[in-house]
């Protein structure tokens, strides 16, 4: 690692206050240097909100520091230490092939971490490399942006670089390091960390610290550890809720893999929903379903749980009185994820206020889809812009006999059915990063070296709102007799 800092004209202005905590919650460590970094995607727009200066980025300079080959000015590199669930059993874990560089200051004042992931070995590697490859970061970089698209609270990706090094897992594969931004990378697995092997002073130091990070308003409050806890249930009720609106599976929805901030993080086995099915799976070593698509509102409150036994010796000296106050928080949760999934998918069918029967005539679309195996992002488009001759499903008497409640139910509200339909347009996307065609993407650029096709998924992603002539091709299904999608963790 040379010595050689990065210049303040490429817009870096870093803080490093996560390494102010316990140093039992990190390792300061370089990133291991690459033999030869070339830059393969920059996301333009992301780096010019964090103050960035693009023109910088783009230089020699600007890619050894995406590569770890030198360091920003004010960079403290560390590797953070964390615990989590992984598929219910609890394992010490930690960032075992990235690196926090620190926290990037924008010019209005907010905080964003940067992390290599692929930066090489750390003293929590256990048996990795500490490295990544190419098609798992640009597969990272393709579905959160989609999901930023989307509107859907996520880390994000600045830029992803080739390192001219090959790495090994089933077969040769090239090397590559992604640059992630996010609120933070506090997890519900780093207080299980501390926790578990930490001391409740060192707790108490990291929920205080939570809580100025995310959560400045509620310091004050009487009991703020029971009001963190309240909050982080509430982000993550309304986080699950928005995946379910669109068919997103996470597919490792580990303790380790829960933000605290409530962004969607770590993109390994995830995957969006072609065929509506409660029980879809692409995880392949997800084989008894645990974190299928419908049970991830289940699991939300199981990892919730596993975070509120973190905090009870905070919550109240009197354990009983601790666990009966994590319990009432906890309590609502379900109802919090149900109104905010309930509100989504009256908005998908153009309904602005609220009957006790709208769960019913939800409920039965759902179950007709199942029943037909409808597409489920394009069932939603089929009724927002009436193309009821797309499938002979409509030509039933059962789904007919559902979409005359549907109108009768649109005609007892004041809106007009030009908002209704308005409505369902900026609920319902033209388009999801549908895996095919992210496989298609990645092929292209890892295989031939092309961009070309990446970018232009990318474009249409960026706005998937938008409902334009050039988004219809992505709405397209996967060829017939297409095998199963599979995904695989430790990407």
């Amino acid at each position: 690692m040379t010595d050689n800092k990065q210049k303040d004209k490429t817009g870096w202005n870093f803080d490093n206050s996560y390494a102010g905590l316990p140093n039992s919650l990190y390792t300061i460590l370089n990133p291991t240097p690459v033999r030869s970094p070339d830059l393969v995607i920059l996301n333009k727009p992301l780096a010019a909100s964090l103050g960035l200066n693009i023109v910088e980025l783009l230089s020699k300079d600007g890619v050894a520091v995406f590569a770890g080959n030198k360091l920003a000015e004010g960079s403290v590199p560390l590797a953070q230490a964390y615990a989590g669930h992984q598929f219910g059993y609890l394992n010490l874990l930690g960032d075992g092939r990235a690196l926090l560089l620190g926290e990037q200051i924008t010019p209005a004042g907010d905080r964003f971490d940067i992390q290599l992931k692929g930066s090489g070995k750390t003293p929590y590697s256990r048996r990795g490399d500490g490295r990544a490859s190419l098609g798992p970061m640009l597969r990272e970089y393709i579905i959160s942006e989609g999901m930023h698209g989307l509107g859907i609270p996520t880390t994000r990706s600045l830029a992803v670089v080739t390192t001219g090094e090959p790495i090994y897992r089933q077969t040769e594969e090239k090397g590559a390091i992604l640059t992630r931004v996010a609120s933070s990378h506090l997890r519900v697995g780093t207080f299980q960390y501390v926790a578990k092997w930490g001391t409740r002073e060192e707790l108490k130091v990291l929920a205080d610290y939570t809580l100025q990070r995310h959560f400045s308003d509620i310091i004050t409050t009487e009991n703020r550890y029971l009001q963190l806890l309240r909050e982080v249930i509430k982000r993550q009720a309304s986080l699950i809720a928005k995946w379910q609106l669109v068919g997103f599976v996470h597919g490792v929805m580990n303790t380790d893999n829960m933000t605290i901030s409530g962004e969607t993080i770590d993109y390994g086995p995830c995957a969006f929903m072609d065929t509506y099915d409660l029980a879809t799976v692409f995880s392949s070593i997800d084989t008894h379903g645990r974190y299928a698509y419908g049970s991830q509102p289940r699991i939300g409150t199981w990892n919730l749980a596993r975070f509120a036994e973190t905090l009870l010796s905070l919550l109240h000296e009197d354990q009983p009185q601790a666990i009966a106050l994590a319990e009432k928080a906890l309590s609502e949760y379900g109802n919090l994820y149900y109104s905010n999934w309930l509100k989504g998918m009256r908005a998908k069918l153009g309904i602005f206020d609220e009957e006790e029967k709208d769960q019913f005539l939800i409920e039965n679309l759902l179950k007709l889809m199942e029943e037909h195996r409808l597409d489920y992002t394009n069932t939603f488009l089929d009724l927002t812009f009436a193309r009821l001759e797309s499938d002979e499903v409509y030509e039933t008497t059962q789904f007919k006999s559902w979409y005359d409640n549907w109108q009768q139910r649109l005609d007892r509200q004041q809106q007009s059915n030009e908002e209704s339909q308005q409505l369902m347009r900026d609920s319902n996307p033209a388009l999801i990063p549908r895996n095919h065609r992210v496989e298609e993407a990645l092929e292209a650029a890892v295989e031939k070296g092309d961009l070309r096709v990446m970018e232009r998924f990318l474009n249409a992603l960026a706005n998937p709102y938008a409902h334009s002539t050039d988004q219809l091709e992505y709405c397209t299904l996967p060829p017939e007799g297409s095998l199963p999608y599979k995904t695989y963790c430790g990407t």
